[in-house]
């Protein structure tokens, strides 16, 4: 009987879990959901985007510069 291998399954989410993750980060950094939910799919620097926040920067500022 041949051996066969599995693919977990955990793979295909992987990206959907990091987008679900950063939206958790940036909206409790202070961003309002429809600059976090744009911030957290595209490829801009998560750390910048809080530090950003954190040293009083408007979260439209922010979200402008960054995107």
């Amino acid at each position: 009987m041949a051996e066969t291998t599995e693919t977990p399954l955990w793979h295909e989410n992987e990206p959907a879990k990091v987008e679900s993750w950063r939206l958790h980060i940036l909206l409790e950094s202070g961003y309002p959901v429809h600059l976090a939910e744009r911030l957290a799919v595209s490829e801009v620097d998560l750390h910048d985007a809080v530090e950003m926040l954190s040293r009083g920067c408007d979260p439209t500022t922010a979200a402008e510069i960054l995107l």
